[in-house]
C-alpha cells in the first residue's frame, strides 16, 4: 500500500461529541415546546385542547381523555397516561406515539424531529467530513421563521430565511408532505385572523406582515411574496372580503400588486384596490419600513391614493329599533294621498281590455298635474306628470284631452304640468333608454318631474333574455333594470305609474284576490307601492268598481265609479247590483233544478269527473229516468244549442284526460266546480283536496251548430229559457 494516497482526517477542531449530543437534544426539545401545540395535533388528530391541558385517549392517538399533556406553567410538555401510568417529556412522547424507543431509537428520534421542525443537522452528523474544507450548512443557520395555518390553526408550512454572504434566501417546509417544498396550493399567511375578518390588507412578505399585525391590522401575504406564482396560491379565503393591496415602492412590487388584484377579483373578492406608495420615500419602501419610521399607516390605508381594481357594492343600510323609535322627523309627503302613491313609490294600475282605462288615467293624471281633487285622491300641490304612452296617436290624444273637464283656475298649472309623448313605436330596451331619459330630463327644464306614467307596459316591454310580460323573471328584470333606470337617471323621488292589463280569472278568484289577475303578478306585486284595478262587474252596465292594495298606508275602501257627462264621479249602487252575484247564484241553481242532466253534470264535478257526450250518455243510461242512451245524446243536444250545457277542450289545466276521440270536448255547466285531489302528503298521509272553477272554452252555435271559442267564459247566455 502506497502511503502516499491515505488521506488523513484530522477531528482536532471536532467539538466533545457528549457537548453536541445534549445540545442537540436540548434544541429539539425546546423546538418541540415552542410549538407544542402544532406537534400535538400533528401526532394525535383526535385530541383536544382543554383548560390548559391536551388530552387523547392513549399513545396511538385514540380518542379519550386518559392522556394528558400540560401546556402551561414550568411543566409545559410533560405528558401522563393515567390508564397505564406511563410519562414523561415531549420527547418521549414523539417517541411513543411512533412506536419507537426514545433510549434505543434515538438518532431516528432526532433525525424526524429535526425534519418536521425545519432545523439544520447538527455538527456531529459532519464529523467525518474535513471541517477545514466543508462548511457545517451551505446558507448557515436560519435567521428568520413564519409559520403557514389553516384557519383552524393546523400547520400547514414553514417558510425559513437565511442571510448568507450571497444575500438573503428563502426555504419553504411542506409539513405534511415532510418534504423542502411549498405546499400545493400554496396558503395564504395569517389564515386564523383573515378568515374572521371584513377587510384584508395583502402585502409583500411576512415581514411586512407581521409588521402591520403588530399594529393591529389584519394582513396576510402571498408565500415567496413578490415571487409568489399566483396561479398556485389558494386566494379563495379572500372571497367576500374588502382587499387593500400595500405593495413595495419599486417596479417588482407593483407588478406583484396587479397580479394580485386579478386574482383576488378572480377569487370573488368584494372589493380590490392598490395603495400608491407616497412618492418622497426612497426605493423598496414597504410596509415594514412605515412601522420603523412611524408611518401612520391606519392613516395611509384609509385615504391614501389607490387605485381601484374592483369597486365594493353599495352597503345596505340598516336600522336598529332604537334608532327608528328615536326618529321623529316628519314623514314625507305623500305624491297622491292618502298614500296612493309616495316618493319613489310605484303603482300598478291594471284592468281589461276596453274597460276604459287610458281614459281614468288620462283624467286622473291631468288633475294631478293641475293640483285638483280627483275621486277622492288630492295631490299637495300640482305635480309635474310626465306621461309616456303607446297606445293613443297624437290627434286622438288630443281629442281626448279637449274632452278632460278640469275646474277652469286649474287650467293653467295642468297645461304646464303635464307634458305626453305621441305614440311610442319602441320597446325600452338600451337603445329605447337612450331616447327616453334625455326627453324625461329636458321635458321640464331644470325641474324634475313628480310622476312617470308608461302606458301600457305591454307595448314597451323588454325583458331581456326572459319570455313576455306574463313571465315572472322578465317582468322583474323589466322592473328593475328599465323603469328604475329611467327614474334613478331623472329623479329617484318620482313616483311611477304603469298601465298593465289583467288575465283571465274564475269569478270565485277574482272575488278572493283581484290582483292575481295582473300579467306577470308575482314579480309587480313584491316590487310595487300600490295596486290598482278598474273592474267592471257587469258588462251590461257601465258601473266599474276601483280597487286598492296599498303597502304604504292603511286599506282604501273600493270605489263605485261612472263616467257621467264626460266626467269620472263616484257613484252610489243600488240594491240590486250589490245582490246580483247572489242573484245569479239562484238563477243558475233553478236552472239545474229543471233538467236532471244539469244537476248531474254539476255534482259529479263536485265529486271529480267529468264527461264527453258519449261518456255520459253511456255511464247514465237508465239512471236518474234519463232513459235510453240515443234519448240522452238527444237531449244533451238540446241542451247545448239553447246554452245550458256548453264545452271545455283543455282538460291538461285540470288534471283530465286529454280528448282521444270527442270532437267537442268535456261538458261543462254553469258554477260547475272541478274537486281535485292531490299527491299524498309524504309526512302527514293527508290527500290535499282542491276546487277549482270550470270554465268553458267553447259553445254550440244556437243557428248553424258549429263549434264556437267562448269570448267571456264567466258570461252564460241562454236561449229560450221558459221553454226549459
Amino acid at each position: 500500500m502506497m502511503t502516499d494516497s491515505i488521506i488523513w482526517l484530522d477531528f482536532n477542531d471536532a467539538p466533545e461529541q457528549r457537548d453536541v449530543l445534549v445540545s442537540d437534544t436540548e434544541a429539539l426539545r425546546a423546538g418541540l415546546l415552542d410549538r407544542l401545540e402544532a406537534v400535538l395535533h400533528y401526532l394525535f388528530p383526535h385530541g383536544q385542547i382543554r383548560g390548559g391541558k391536551f388530552y387523547v385517549g392513549d399513545v396511538d392517538g385514540n380518542a379519550g381523555k386518559s392522556l394528558v399533556v400540560e401546556l402551561e406553567g414550568p411543566r409545559r410538555g410533560l405528558w401522563k397516561d393515567f390508564s397505564t401510568d406511563e410519562g414523561g417529556d415531549v420527547i418521549d412522547l414523539w417517541a411513543q406515539a411512533q412506536g419507537l424507543s426514545a433510549r434505543d431509537d434515538f438518532p431516528r428520534i432526532a433525525s424526524d424531529i429535526r425534519q418536521w421542525l425545519g432545523l439544520a443537522p447538527p455538527i456531529q452528523d459532519s464529523v467525518r467530513r474535513d471541517v477545514r474544507n466543508q462548511p457545517m450548512d451551505e446558507l448557515g443557520p436560519y435567521t428568520a421563521k413564519w409559520d403557514y395555518l389553516t384557519v383552524d390553526g393546523e400547520l400547514i408550512a414553514c417558510v425559513y430565511r437565511y442571510d448568507p454572504p450571497t444575500g438573503k434566501e428563502f426555504r419553504p417546509w411542506d409539513v405534511r408532505a415532510r418534504m423542502w417544498r411549498a405546499p400545493d396550493p400554496r396558503p395564504l399567511y395569517n389564515l386564523p385572523t383573515i378568515s374572521k375578518m371584513r377587510e384584508v390588507v395583502l402585502v409583500e412578505g411576512e415581514k411586512c406582515a407581521d409588521a402591520l399585525i403588530a399594529c393591529g391590522l389584519a394582513a396576510t401575504t402571498a408565500m415567496n411574496g413578490a415571487k409568489a406564482p399566483v396561479d398556485k396560491t389558494d386566494w379563495s379565503p379572500l372571497a367576500g372580503k374588502s382587499v387593500l393591496i400595500w405593495p413595495d415602492r419599486d417596479a417588482p412590487g407593483w407588478d406583484y400588486a396587479e397580479s394580485a388584484a386579478r386574482a383576488c377579483v378572480a377569487a370573488g373578492c368584494a372589493s380590490v384596490s392598490i395603495l400608491v406608495p407616497p412618492s418622497d420615500k426612497p426605493d423598496k419602501w414597504d410596509a415594514a419600513d412605515a412601522i420603523v419610521e412611524g408611518f401612520d399607516c391606519s392613516a395611509f390605508i384609509a385615504s391614501a391614493e389607490r387605485r381601484v381594481i374592483k369597486a365594493a357594492p353599495p352597503i345596505l343600510p340598516t336600522f336598529t329599533l332604537g334608532a327608528l323609535l328615536d326618529d321623529d322627523s316628519p314623514l314625507p309627503a305623500d305624491l297622491i294621498s292618502p298614500r296612493v302613491l309616495t316618493p319613489g313609490g310605484m303603482l300598478v294600475f291594471g284592468g281589461a281590455p276596453k274597460v276604459g282605462k287610458s281614459d281614468f288615467l288620462l283624467s286622473w293624471l291631468t288633475h294631478m298635474a293641475a293640483g285638483a281633487t280627483f275621486l277622492g285622491m288630492h295631490p299637495p300641490r300640482p305635480l309635474r306628470v310626465f306621461y309616456l304612452q303607446a297606445e293613443v296617436q297624437y290627434h286622438y290624444l288630443r281629442e281626448r284631452v279637449k274632452g278632460i273637464k278640469l275646474p277652469a283656475s286649474r287650467i293653467p298649472d295642468a297645461r304646464e304640468n303635464f307634458i305626453a309623448t305621441p305614440q311610442l313605436r319602441l320597446i325600452l330596451d338600451d337603445a329605447g333608454l337612450a331616447q327616453i331619459i334625455p326627453a324625461v330630463r329636458q321635458a321640464f327644464g331644470e325641474k324634475a318631474p313628480d310622476i312617470i306614467a308608461i302606458d301600457p307596459i305591454r307595448n314597451v316591454f323588454d325583458g331581456g333574455d326572459g319570455g313576455g310580460e306574463n313571465d315572472n323573471d322578465a317582468m322583474l328584470f323589466f322592473l328593475s333594470q328599465r323603469v328604475e333606470r329611467i327614474r334613478e337617471a331623472v329623479n329617484p323621488d318620482a313616483g311611477i305609474v304603469l298601465v298593465h292589463h289583467t288575465k283571465k280569472l274564475g269569478k270565485k278568484q277574482f272575488e278572493e284576490d283581484p290582483f292575481q289577475a295582473l300579467a306577470g303578478a308575482g314579480s309587480l306585486r313584491g316590487y310595487y307601492s300600490t295596486g290598482m284595478l278598474l273592474f267592471r262587474p257587469d258588462e251590461t252596465l257601465t258601473t266599474r268598481e276601483l280597487i286598492f292594495e296599498l303597502r304604504n298606508g292603511a286599506a282604501i275602501p273600493q270605489k263605485h265609479i261612472d263616467k257621467i257627462k264626460g266626467e269620472w264621479r263616484e257613484v252610489t249602487v243600488n240594491e240590486r247590483l250589490i245582490k246580483q252575484d247572489y242573484g245569479k247564484r239562484l238563477d243558475a241553481e233553478r236552472r239545474r233544478k229543471c233538467d236532471v242532466i244539469l244537476q248531474i253534470l254539476f255534482d259529479e264535478a263536485a265529486q271529480g269527473r267529468c264527461y264527453t257526450a258519449n261518456q255520459f250518455a253511456e255511464a247514465f243510461e237508465g239512471k236518474g229516468g234519463l232513459g235510453a242512451e240515443r234519448t240522452i245524446r238527444e237531449r244533451l243536444s238540446v241542451l247545448s244549442t239553447k246554452g245550458y250545457v256548453k264545452f271545455f277542450r283543455n282538460p291538461e289545466d285540470y288534471g283530465l284526460a286529454r280528448l282521444s276521440r270527442s270532437k267537442l270536448g268535456y261538458l261543462c255547466v254553469e258554477d260547475m266546480v272541478l274537486r281535485i285531489e292531490s299527491k299524498p302528503d309524504p309526512d302527514t298521509g293527508e290527500i290535499p283536496i282542491s276546487v277549482i272553477p270550470v270554465l268553458p272554452t267553447h259553445y254550440k252555435c244556437p243557428t248553424t251548430g258549429a263549434l264556437l271559442p267562448v269570448e267571456t267564459p264567466t258570461i252564460w247566455l241562454y236561449h229560450d229559457e221558459e221553454e226549459v
